[in-house]
């Protein structure tokens, strides 16, 4: 995922730092091109799986008849080849176009029972790998890592562990999601297709972010692994939580 690169300092001085890859690839669905993709290199067996999984081209990893991947393409057949897939838009717009919105009637609500103690959510986030250069996000199940990625984007190694969860036949209603940087409303969109109750992250949730997951069902949990850890939305599914 690295490679080596030369560089000069102010001073002068030519030095040699790692520099994160990445690549464009191009996905096809039987056949037609769906999208293009920046990701960085490796793993794209469970990107490709978490990513039509959550763009809900399939529903069930069972649909896939075969992935191939090369260094920039992965092509797919599903097996409803006459199934034409497109990319999920999180922007909806409104009458005429005129108005973009988000309408979460149209996302799935989260149907869990799960309640996740502090010491967990703590032990997600410090099993996420150094932060650097990539986001990492982990899944985390019974107190245990189950599934681990990093990427050049936090959204696409959301995608990435949850398409190993997805071949491993992981109970996403059981697990918490936690990861690095800015929880965005496609985090949540991608939590809330998979059934993942819990997202947690080290950095702070955005406020549309926080407004869909209140109204889905999912618990999210900001700054965790800090003094300034919060739970923005649901704390009912946080263990001790006094309201």
């Amino acid at each position: 995922m690295f490679k080596r690169i030369s560089c000069t300092r102010l001073g002068g001085e030519e030095i040699a730092l790692d520099a994160a890859e990445e690549a464009p690839v191009a996905v096809f669905v039987n056949g037609r091109h769906l999208t293009t993709v920046i990701l960085s290199p490796g793993g794209l067996r469970d990107f490709i799986t978490g990513y039509l999984y959550t763009e809900e081209i399939i529903r069930s990893p069972d649909e896939i008849e075969s992935i191939r991947t090369e260094a920039n393409r992965i092509s797919v057949l599903t097996k409803n080849p006459f199934r034409r897939g497109t990319v999920k838009k999180t922007i909806l717009s409104g009458c005429g176009g005129a108005v973009s919105y988000i309408d979460t009637q149209k996302l799935p609500a989260i149907d869990s029972d799960l309640v996740v103690a502090v010491s967990e959510i703590e032990a997600a986030v410090a099993a996420l790998p150094t932060p650097g250069m990539l986001d990492a996000v982990a899944l985390a199940a019974g107190g245990r890592i189950v599934a681990c990625a990093e990427d050049l984007d936090r959204h696409n190694a959301l995608d990435r562990v949850i398409g190993r969860g997805l071949q491993d036949e992981l109970d996403f209603s059981r697990t918490i999601a936690a990861g690095t940087g800015t929880v965005t409303s496609e985090m949540v969109r991608k939590c809330l297709s998979a059934g993942i109750p819990v997202l947690v992250s080290t950095g702070r949730p955005t406020a549309l972010a926080v407004e869909i997951a209140e109204e889905t069902g999912l618990c999210i949990v900001g700054s965790a692994g800090t003094p300034e850890m919060a739970v923005y939305t649901h704390p009912g599914r946080i263990a001790g939580i006094k309201r």
